[in-house]
Order: C-alpha cells, then structure tokens, then sequence
C-alpha cells in the first residue's frame, strides 16, 4: 500500500525539514501527518535520538496550527536541528554541525 505521508524515519525528517522551511504561519499545516508512518529505527533507540524524536513528536502533536505558531517555531526548528546533529552523530560524524546559515 503506498504511504500518503511519507515512510521511514529520514525520509520523514526530509518532509518535516520542508515545513519548517515555510514561514511560521503555514508550516505547521499537515506538519504532524509525517509522524504517522515515522519509525525510529532499532539502533537509535535508547539513544539522544530517541529522545530528541520523541520531544519533537510531542511538540509537534500538541501544537495547535494557527495558534502561537510565530511563538513556538523557533523552538520546533531548534529541536529539529538538535535532532538531525544527533542523528549525524550516531552514525559516526565525529563533529557535525548545522552550520552558520542556519
């Protein structure tokens, strides 16, 4: 059966990373469809990944789109770019980083 919203965990953060592109006022509209089928794979877990995933999972879960969202995106992508580092570092990347246009 195809996936409507994307499958798999790096594929997921690549359609999440699309939303949190956009402007705080249209990111967060069908930004939570992407957890749907989001699996975090076995090595990650117990890990910061873990961790991290499942506190983007929440505030993503909880937010509500229209509400506050100037006040909470600058979090969501905090959280998200802490993620993707982690991400990096449990596959072996010694020192990564998100860069200096962030």
């Amino acid at each position: 059966m195809a996936s409507k919203f994307g499958r798999g965990y790096v594929t997921n953060l690549m359609l999440i990373g699309r939303h949190l592109s956009l402007p705080p006022d249209q990111a967060f509209y069908g930004l939570a469809d992407h957890l749907d089928e989001m699996v975090l794979p076995s090595q990650f877990r117990g890990t910061e990944v873990e961790e991290l995933t499942t506190m983007l999972r929440k505030r993503i879960l909880w937010h509500q789109a229209g509400t506050v969202d100037r006040e909470e995106y600058p979090e969501i992508k905090r959280l998200f770019a802490r993620l993707c580092v982690a991400v990096d570092r449990a596959l072996g990347i010694e020192d990564p980083s998100t860069g200096s246009f962030d």
